[in-house]
C-alpha cells in the first residue's frame, strides 16, 4: 500500500481511535489524527515483523484497518500517559 493510502487510513483510524479513547487530548483532533498515521505505520510493521504478513497491501483488508487501529491506540496511549505526565509536573 502505498504512503497516501497509509496516510487516508491513518487519518481515519485516528479519528476511530479518538472515538474508542475518549477523553481531553492535548492539541485536539488534529494531533489525534496525525498520531493515528503514525500509529497505522506501526500497525503496519507489527502486521509485517509479528504476524510474518509481508506488508499489508490490501487497503480494504480486515487485518490492514485491525492493525492499523492497533497501531493507532497504542500510539494515542503513549501520547497521553507522555504527555499527561508532563501536564501533571509542570501544573
Amino acid at each position: 500500500m502505498g504512503i497516501i493510502g497509509w496516510i487516508v487510513l491513518g487519518l481515519i483510524v485516528g479519528a476511530l481511535a479518538k472515538l474508542i479513547m475518549p477523553g481531553k487530548d492535548p492539541g485536539g483532533i488534529i494531533v489525534t489524527m496525525i498520531l493515528g498515521v503514525v500509529g497505522a505505520f506501526l500497525g503496519g510493521l507489527i502486521g509485517q515483523y509479528v504476524f510474518n504478513m509481508g506488508g499489508l497491501q490490501n487497503f480494504w483488508s480486515w487485518s490492514t484497518w485491525g492493525l492499523a487501529l492497533l497501531g493507532s491506540l497504542i500510539v494515542l496511549g503513549v501520547y497521553r500517559v507522555i504527555v499527561g505526565r508532563k501536564a501533571v509536573s509542570s501544573g
